[in-house]
């Protein structure tokens, strides 16, 4: 499936974590899913209206004093069987990861080792504070949410992210011995 394809689904998903506005959706994507799948804010809205026209989702104003209407978001039936087959329906392919530093390192031949080094090493302290990030998140999920219904599942994505950050650290540090 296509990227905006996916974004819209993601969209879905989201309504059904209890995130009914646009803000609260921008919120949650920086807080979790953005360690893993990107939107813009400038993707959420127009997404939105998508899924307005095609039913997928319903929205309700509400009238707050001194503001904006606030717009507040909610899966139809369709929505939710559009989202239950999307996540039934196999991943048509792994994706490939840009890595900045790889493909730096694939022309490093024109740079010295200790240039190499140096991009190493703040890779790896990168990847070290991500690895400190997720197992901080790791630990509000389990504080936080406990036993909850979706807990299980972020958890499972989490550990996706710690066990590849886990390998990319001895990755780096491998890397470095080899130069």
């Amino acid at each position: 499936m296509e990227k905006q394809s996916n974004t819209k689904f993601a969209i879905l998903g989201l309504l059904t974590t209890g995130c009914r506005t646009g803000y609260s959706m921008k919120q949650m994507m920086d807080d979790s899913l953005n360690h893993f799948w990107k939107i813009s804010y400038g993707q959420i809205y127009p997404t939105l209206k998508s899924l307005l026209d095609e039913e997928l989702i319903t929205v309700q104003k509400q009238s707050e004093s001194g503001k904006p209407d606030k717009k507040e978001y909610e899966l139809t039936q369709l929505g939710w069987d559009a989202l239950k087959k999307w996540m039934e329906t196999p991943v048509e392919e792994v994706a490939l990861e840009k890595n900045e530093l790889l493909l730096k390192l694939f022309f490093s031949h024109h740079q010295s080792d200790e240039a190499v080094k140096k991009q190493l090493e703040s890779y790896l302290a990168k990847l070290l504070d991500r690895f400190k990030t997720y197992e901080a998140i790791e630990e509000m999920i389990v504080q936080t949410y406990g036993d909850q219904g979706d807990a299980k599942f972020w958890l499972m994505t989490l550990d996706y992210g710690k066990r590849t950050t886990k390998a990319a650290i001895e990755w780096a540090k491998d890397a470095k011995i080899k130069l």
